[in-house]
């Protein structure tokens, strides 16, 4: 060939359209994996582990998909997606990228074992660097320029971190980890997909996690709004085509043989063909119209040789039968799905309220015998739950009022005493007043609720601080907070009292599960059929963490009830109260004061309470008018 058609030639190819590339494509030419952190060092084989084509294709320049999630298992290569996709803006279609980490280091491990390793091992990525200067500022270890872009490497621990920087493509690592809210108040996914904004119309988001605690999980909550991908394998007798489920793995009683059974056929599939299976499987979406991409998928598809085989994993599960902690560890990391306490199975919000009771509220049904409150202040609002407690600490809510107003006012603070200090009526005759309060003191308006209880307006008002240690005592003794003009603790002042809420917590939920075999008539804790559904979601919002030895909420629920009912809990434990201790003379002793003793059960569908009963029945003359608990009706007057 002569010169000049080798110049025509070299004219011509950087001159002619560039080849579309998608990520796997682009990862099998050039990228090389390093032996400080694969078992395979070498050149990358997508072919090797079929599953992750997908999702890398789905980043793709030309792909109109803008948001993945994946909820994989731990060590099936998710974050290597994550690199090659890295360094597929890098090499091929450059523009700014972020990647964040749950921590500072998080973030730091990440950089040594994943990105660095990545930097030296893939020429196309290191030759794409401005510069490869360790003391240059253009490649500083959680930064890197490059041409037509630069790369950020963050974590999600501080909020200015997070605010400052617009990139088209974004790589959320570890989502599950993530802290709930920062200092500041705010989501850090929310403040991360704010930095996509500048690119409407060419961004990219990759998150990627193994689950935690359902219905706190943030990589559950994002899979639950996608269009649910699970990849599927045809069975090799029959052809249906099914994902692999853990409840379809079978094994002898010692664990020595382990196979799969199709759903369909019941064809046992041995491990040794699963790669030709899974090389031949394909992607299914469960909701095809959304357009969010989900994938999911478990342990039983570990490529072999690159993770556990069958018989290894049937091991670690009876191993972890007995430990809940490991049974939870394998949930999450081998068969990526929430973990979910078996006990809270039975205290959902639906099947709490299908137990209701037809009482009225703020009507005192047979067996209660002391009334107490719990009140949960935040800014605009006051949360009231009224409860009923009775032999055994039996608990009845008898109502649950949420009072709107600015608790800096005094407004909200004079309707907080008119609906506690009005008696409630029993079901049997006579009535009960509220006997002690706690307030919670948390928050913006501690030297609000302090007054509050200073002015004791109510009976046995308490300022209440949720305790920090998980051990607390359900009421701690209380601790003086005013000062004195002598500057010294005033003993006349506000008593602050800690409230172990984990403690309370347990209790509550162990009562809501054993409840559940139980006749009505046998329960300890009873709800009224007249509360509003919002109030059984927020009585079970939150999920006990036993990574994190506490209870979280749950990702868009409100948790007032929940709060509330603890702390009118801890008002039963007031040190003039102390219902948990009191015997069966006390008990005995309030029946006899009260006039309960002979009172049967009442649950009638008129629902009369006593005292209308009485006016009903008595005469009426023409022109008069009766008032009632409920409202006022013309006839007569019954005086209360």
């Amino acid at each position: 060939m002569s010169a000049a058609s080798r110049i025509n030639a070299a004219i011509g190819r950087a001159l002619a359209p560039r080849k579309p590339l998608t990520v796997s494509q682009w990862a099998d030419a050039e990228r090389m994996l390093s032996s400080k952190g694969s078992a395979e060092p070498g050149r990358w084989r997508t072919a090797r582990n079929p599953p992750l084509r997908e999702p890398m294709d789905a980043l793709s320049a030309r792909s109109n998909v803008h948001d993945v999630v994946m909820m994989f298992p731990i060590q099936f290569g998710k974050t290597e997606v994550a690199v090659n996709f890295m360094g597929y803006t890098m090499d091929y279609n450059p523009g700014p990228i972020m990647v964040c980490l749950p921590g500072e280091v998080s973030m730091g491990k990440w950089s040594a074992q994943k990105l660095q390793p990545a930097l030296e091992e893939t020429p196309a990525m290191r030759k794409a660097l401005t510069s490869v200067a360790s003391r240059d500022a253009s490649n500083q270890r959680t930064f890197k320029d490059f041409a037509g872009g630069q790369l950020y490497l963050e974590h999600a621990g501080s909020p200015s971190r997070l605010k400052s920087t617009s990139v088209r493509n974004l790589v959320v690592d570890e989502l599950d980890e993530f802290a709930g809210n920062l200092q500041g108040g705010d989501d850090p996914v929310e403040m991360l997909d704010g930095r996509t904004s500048a690119f409407p119309s060419t961004y990219k988001r990759l998150y990627i996690s193994t689950p935690q605690i359902q219905g706190i999980s943030r990589i559950e909550h994002l899979w639950n709004k996608s269009d649910q991908r699970r990849y599927h394998i045809a069975c090799p007798d029959c052809g249906h085509e099914q994902p692999l489920e853990w409840n379809g793995l079978h094994w002898t009683p010692d664990g020595s043989e382990v196979w799969y059974a199709c759903r369909n056929c019941g064809v046992v599939i041995p491990e040794h063909r699963k790669t030709e299976l899974i090389a031949s499987g394909r992607w299914i979406p469960t909701h095809p119209e959304r357009k969010v991409r989900g994938y999911h998928i478990n342990c039983l598809y570990y490529p072999i040789g690159l993770g556990p085989r069958w018989s290894e994993l049937v091991q670690r599960w009876r191993d972890a039968q007995n430990d809940p902690a490991k049974l939870k560890t394998f949930v999450n990391d081998r068969l990526a799905e929430p973990w979910e306490d078996p006990a809270m199975r039975a205290v959902k919000h639906n099947v709490i309220a299908d137990r209701a009771e037809p009482y009225r509220l703020r009507i005192a049904p047979s067996g209660v015998l002391v009334i107490t409150a719990g009140v949960d202040t935040q800014d605009n609002r006051l949360a009231v739950h009224i409860t009923g407690w009775g032999r055994g600490m039996a608990s009845w809510t008898l109502d649950y009022v949420e009072l709107p107003g600015d608790p800096a006012d005094d407004a909200v603070w004079t309707a907080l005493v008119d609906l506690l200090n009005k008696p409630i009526e029993h079901v049997c005759g006579g009535v009960l007043r509220v006997e002690a309060t706690a307030i919670d003191s948390g928050g913006h308006r501690t030297e609000a609720v302090k007054a509050f209880v200073r002015a004791r307006r109510i009976r046995r008002p308490m300022a209440i601080f949720g305790a920090t240690a998980n051990n607390a005592p359900v009421l701690s003794k209380g601790k003086l907070m005013d000062i004195n003009w002598r500057g010294q603790l005033d003993k006349r002042g506000v008593l602050i009292h800690h409230v172990g809420t984990v403690a309370v917590k347990h209790l509550l939920f162990s009562r809501l599960s054993t409840d559940a075999e139980k006749q009505a008539d046998a329960r300890l804790v009873h709800f009224s059929d007249e509360l509003l559904p919002d109030y059984f979601t927020g009585l079970v919002s939150e999920s006990y963490n036993p990574g994190k030895n506490r209870f979280e909420k749950r990702r868009g629920a409100r948790n007032e009830p929940l709060d509330t009912w603890v702390y009118s809990y801890a008002a039963a434990h007031h040190p003039e109260l102390r219902l948990h201790r009191a015997s069966k003379m006390d008990w005995d002793a309030r029946e006899a004061r009260l006039g309960t003793g002979e009172c049967a059960p009442k649950q009638s569908d008129s629902r009369e309470t006593p005292m209308q009963a009485a006016a009903a029945s008595a005469p009426r003359a023409a022109g008069d008018s009766r008032e009632t608990s409920r409202g006022l009706v013309e006839g007569e007057w019954v005086i209360r």
